[in-house]
């Protein structure tokens, strides 16, 4: 039996509540279709510091920007600098914020020196998340960003996907580096960087944005946040943001999320990353080194997890 949903309003109301301004503010715009000049818009965007799970991440930031260790920005896993700033980047937040612009000037000074160590040729999903992040929050002209985009075009795979290993092939999971184009301004994408992203979708098209010869349980299953993980949320959130929300070959995936709605009309947080628990990339990811992030409660109705879903369907609804 199919399931009785509430209306749209209801649900859309949840999400406008004055708790999360984070999620008020995308809810305005892109469910609601408001503009950026829209008073309410603008009252919302300038309380995520001050309430909610920005301000939160804020309150333990360190005074010289990072947060955790000065010495590593990167670990321990999911609370060091890069972790924190992936999130601030998601919700909305740019270097008009003294305290972004503190942590990103920081990311960029420590891992971008044109001599000595750098991230540019670092695994594209590092690569791919910098580029994103950085790009939200305002750098996007800023040299070392280019450099960033310049080698997630570099590092496609000949199948048109990307992998954070140095394999020949890229895969499903490998998708840091589209994620970065799609919010990449369209003014901003070159010709070489438009069949990037044509060749990187038809990628996941062609695999439903879920086939990649075995089946993966947390592919199936709904996070936030996702760090570097893939599931069937992150594959239908880039892929229709880069507007391909019409094409036919999405449809086993939005079955798969359709059918995670609860009835109360909102969907779940079914985990929290790492997913399963020891699971990790790359050498000397010990458990120890492991601290999960989580803004919500597994297993109940999340706010940022039903506004990307609803994201999701607003887009196939106005692309078909």
């Amino acid at each position: 039996m199919e399931k009785t949903l509430p209306t749209k309003e209801s649900v859309t109301s949840w999400l406008l509540g004055e708790d999360q301004p984070a999620v008020r503010y995308h809810a305005l715009l892109d469910l609601q279709g408001r503009a950026d000049v829209d008073p309410e818009v603008r009252r919302a965007y300038a309380a995520i510091p001050k309430r909610g799970w920005a301000h939160e991440i804020l309150r333990k930031q360190k005074s010289q920007g990072h947060w955790e260790s000065p010495g590593d920005l990167y670990r321990p896993k999911y609370t060091a600098t890069n972790w924190m700033a992936l999130v601030l980047s998601d919700l909305g937040l740019t270097k008009a914020n003294p305290r972004v612009r503190k942590a990103a000037d920081l990311l960029l000074n420590t891992w971008m020196k044109e001599d000595g160590e750098n991230i540019f040729h670092d695994e594209v999903c590092i690569v791919g998340n910098t580029a994103r992040m950085l790009t939200r929050f305002g750098y996007g002209d800023d040299p070392r960003v280019v450099k960033l985009f310049d080698r997630l075009l570099e590092d496609q795979r000949e199948n048109g996907g990307w992998h954070c290993r140095e394999t020949g092939n890229g895969v499903l999971d490998g998708w840091e580096a589209l994620a970065a184009f799609a919010v990449l301004p369209k003014s901003k994408r070159t010709r070489r960087i438009k069949r990037s992203i044509e060749r990187g979708a038809e990628f996941y098209l062609a695999r439903r944005l879920l086939e990649s010869g075995e089946k993966y349980a947390p592919w199936f299953r709904l996070h936030y946040p996702i760090h570097y993980y893939y599931d069937v949320l992150v594959g239908l959130d880039v892929i229709t943001k880069l507007g391909y929300g019409d094409d036919k070959r999405l449809g086993k995936a939005l079955g798969v999320l359709k059918a995670k709605r609860l009835s109360d009309g909102r969907w779940p947080l079914e985990r929290i990353h790492p997913d399963p628990p020891n699971y990790a990339w790359g050498p000397g990811n010990l458990r120890h080194t492991i601290r999960p992030l989580a803004l919500e409660m597994k297993g109940k109705p999340s706010k940022w997890i039903t506004l990307t879903a609803l994201r999701v369907l607003r887009r196939v609804e106005d692309a078909s």
